[in-house]
């Protein structure tokens, strides 16, 4: 047996059909319902039972699925520690952030790293959720958190303070954003535990939660169309001018972080990266604090 194998069979049952790993694979139908007849062929029984909602591991199908994701994670973990031994820095690099913070925030700083090392291309990956460094879904992640993972490296930029927007001229700037008919756009998952969703929870009554968006850049741009309330990182809230920040103080522990691989801090494009961000965004920290 070979990797294909295994990786073939992962596939099969991370899509639970094989037209879904089909697609995983860049293969055609045939070819996937092929080589599986060929594996179970050499192994002497079957890897998947066959249902109509779908391909169930058997027994000896959940022992091999297992060793391939052992062999998956191997093969990162590999790629991961030969990538952090560049010395030159170029080629891809993956950086992963919100949509919101890049907008308000980081669009100009990667335009200027890019003027500085052409050599070096950027995959910007865009998520209200945290992607997973250790298999290299992206290189370094500019994340506001409380508290970073500890498998991570890297440094805190900042402290990031929050506040109550609406839309400059509307009724809703001349409300009171605490009173009882204050209509509030908050967060759908997976963005309902963050700081701001708890805080709404806790101030707004259901009936005036006129909205759920799972995108901070969603909530700011509602919030100027005049839709409700929002709350916003100021720094986000503070860059569109179709916004004033009214009166409310929302606690929050939230800091902005630059945060990498340990097993990729020593290779060159991430080096220069988290260095060029780290002069470029301390220069930013009293955006990110509201003044």
């Amino acid at each position: 047996m070979n990797w294909d194998d295994f990786r073939l069979v992962k596939a099969i049952a991370e899509a639970r059909s094989l037209a879904g790993a089909a697609d995983a694979l860049d293969l055609n139908h045939s070819t996937v319902f092929r080589r599986l007849g060929q594996i179970e062929s050499e192994l002497g029984r079957p890897l998947f039972e066959r249902w109509r909602t779908g391909y169930s591991p058997t027994v000896d199908g959940e022992e091999m699925i297992a060793l391939a994701h052992s062999m998956a994670d191997n093969i990162v973990d590999f790629e991961r520690r030969l990538s952090g031994q560049d010395s030159r820095p170029r080629g891809d690099l993956k950086v992963t952030t919100t949509d919101s913070i890049y907008a308000s925030l980081l669009a100009p700083l990667f335009a200027s790293f890019h003027a500085a090392y052409p050599e070096i291309r950027m995959d910007v990956l865009l998520t209200s959720g945290a992607l997973n460094l250790s298999r290299r879904e992206a290189d370094v992640a500019i994340r506001p958190t409380s508290q970073p993972p500890d498998t991570l490296v890297g440094r805190k930029v900042g402290p990031m303070h929050w506040g109550v927007y609406a839309r400059v001229g509307s009724a809703l700037a001349l409300a009171d954003p605490l009173g009882p008919q204050a209509d509030y756009i908050s967060f759908a998952p997976p963005m309902d535990d963050i700081e701001p969703a708890v805080w709404i929870a806790g101030h707004v009554a259901p009936a005036h939660i006129v909205a759920r968006v799972n995108s901070m850049h969603a909530a700011a741009v509602s919030a100027a169309a005049g839709l409700g309330y929002a709350v916003l990182p100021c720094v986000v809230g503070d860059s569109l001018t179709g916004l004033r920040r009214m009166k409310v103080t929302v606690p929050s522990t939230y800091s902005l972080w630059l945060l990498t691989h340990p097993d990729l801090k020593n290779a060159a494009r991430v080096r220069v990266f988290m260095d060029h961000m780290w002069t470029q965004l301390t220069r930013e920290r009293a955006r990110l604090v509201g003044d």
